[in-house]
C-alpha cells in the first residue's frame, strides 16, 4: 500500500476503536465463516441494498486539489459495512483526472482489506470502440472474483459483467443522459436476456454538494440471494461509474 492509504487505514483503525464505545447498531454484526464464500464477504449474504457515500474533501472545495477518493459504505439501517479508499499518486490525481488508473481498497470495520478493485489506464471515448474501460475485481486480494467491461454503444452507457472464468454473467446498462442530467441516475443490473434484477443509483446529494464537489451518494440494490461475488463486482462497478460519469476534472 501506499503512505496516503496506509494513513488513512491507521485513521479507520483509530475511528472504529474510538467508536467501539457507541452504540453497537452502528456497525453491522460480523457474520461467522461461510463455506463457499470468501473471507470478509460474509456481511454481502444478508444485504440486498448498500449506500457508498463519497466522503467530502475539504481541500478539494478549497483549492480544486484532487485528492484519494474515500466512501463509506453502508447497509440500509444506516450500519457502516466497509469503508474503501483510493490509493494513488499525487502526478496521476491531477494530470489524469478522472480518467486516471486506479487500486481502491474496500476494508471491513476493523481496517481489513477484503476486497480490491484494480482499473488500468485507458482514454475513454464514446466515438471510438477502442480503449473502452475495463475493471478487475479480488476478494480477498489476489483472488479474482470479476470483471466489469464497457461494452462500446453510440448513446448508452452499456457493461458487461463476468466471473472469475471471463464468462457473461450479468449486464448494466445506463440512460441515454448519464452525466447527472436529472437528480438521481439509474443504471439498471441486467440478466443476459434483459431482464430487470436491481439498479445502480446515483442520488441527488443537493445543491450545494452538487455545485461545488465531486462527492456523491450511490445506491445499490440486486437480489438477496445474488452470488456475494457478483455483489462485491457491483461494488467495483459502482467506483467505474462513479469515475466515467460524476467525476469532474478541477
Amino acid at each position: 500500500m501506499g503512505l496516503e492509504t496506509l494513513i488513512s487505514v491507521f485513521i479507520i483503525r483509530r475511528r472504529r476503536k474510538r467508536e467501539a464505545m457507541q452504540p453497537m447498531n452502528m456497525y453491522m454484526v460480523p457474520n461467522p465463516g461461510i463455506p463457499g464464500c470468501p473471507p470478509g464477504l460474509e456481511y454481502l449474504t444478508q444485504v440486498d441494498q448498500l449506500l457508498i457515500k463519497q466522503k467530502v474533501e475539504l481541500i478539494e472545495v478549497l483549492a480544486g486539489f484532487e485528492s484519494n477518493n474515500k466512501f463509506e459504505i453502508r447497509n440500509s439501517m444506516g450500519q457502516n459495512v466497509f469503508y474503501a479508499v483510493e490509493e494513488n499518486d499525487c502526478l496521476t490525481r491531477q494530470c489524469c483526472g478522472p480518467q486516471r488508473s486506479f487500486t481502491i481498497r474496500v476494508l471491513d470495520n476493523f481496517g481489513q482489506e477484503i476486497i480490491t478493485v484494480s482499473r488500468p489506464l485507458k482514454c475513454t471515448s464514446c466515438f471510438f470502440p477502442c480503449c473502452l474501460q475495463e475493471l478487475e475485481i479480488q476478494a480477498p486480494p489476489g483472488n479474482t472474483v470479476g470483471y466489469v467491461l464497457q461494452q462500446w454503444h453510440p448513446f448508452l452507457p452499456k457493461f458487461t459483467i463476468e466471473n472469475e472464468q471471463r464468462e457473461p454473467v450479468l449486464k448494466l446498462q445506463g440512460p441515454f443522459c448519464a452525466w447527472s442530467c436529472w437528480p438521481d441516475v439509474d443504471f439498471e443490473i441486467l440478466t443476459l436476456d434483459d431482464v430487470s434484477i436491481g439498479k445502480i443509483s446515483k442520488q441527488w446529494a443537493g445543491l450545494l454538494r452538487e455545485v461545488f464537489t465531486d462527492s456523491d451518494n450511490f445506491g445499490i440494490q440486486f437480489p438477496m440471494d445474488l452470488d456475494v461475488r457478483m455483489k462485491a463486482v457491483m461494488i467495483g462497478a459502482c467506483f467505474l461509474i462513479d469515475f466515467m460519469f460524476f467525476e469532474t476534472t478541477n
